[in-house]
């Protein structure tokens, strides 16, 4: 069985990076992107089991990752991860089609907890 393979977007170079170590501890194959538009590029180039996207990034934001990937991945798998954690937030993006919510700052656990239970809920 091939690793799952997971893209994290986020702005921010620490909260990528933090995220890859923890899921490639756990046997996941990681890429990383700064940006959503380059984000998109890597999800049409190489396809990915689950996206992991922060929520607010300067242009394009994770409200309008989710609208992409549901008209062009309706399967894909994604994750919004948000220092911004209201509820309106969080009902926009589950609204907008994300499989998942987790608020900034979180623990690894709570990140592995996330991703696997996607994961596990995803039939190949």
């Amino acid at each position: 069985m091939r690793n799952k393979k997971v893209l994290v977007i986020d702005d921010e170079y620490i909260v990528r990076v933090s995220c890859q170590r923890v899921l490639e501890t756990d046997g996941y194959s990681v890429f990383l992107s700064s940006n959503v538009m380059d984000g998109l590029k890597l999800i049409e180039d190489e396809g990915f089991d689950l996206v992991i996207t922060d929520l607010i990034m300067p242009g394009m934001d994770g409200f309008e990752l989710l609208k992409q990937v549901r008209g062009r991945w309706p399967s894909l798998k994604v994750v919004v991860m948000t220092g911004y954690g209201t509820t309106e937030t969080s009902d926009k993006s589950l609204e907008l089609g994300a499989d998942g919510v987790i608020k900034k700052p979180f623990l690894p656990e709570e990140l592995l907890s996330v991703a696997g239970t996607i994961q596990s809920n995803y039939v190949n």
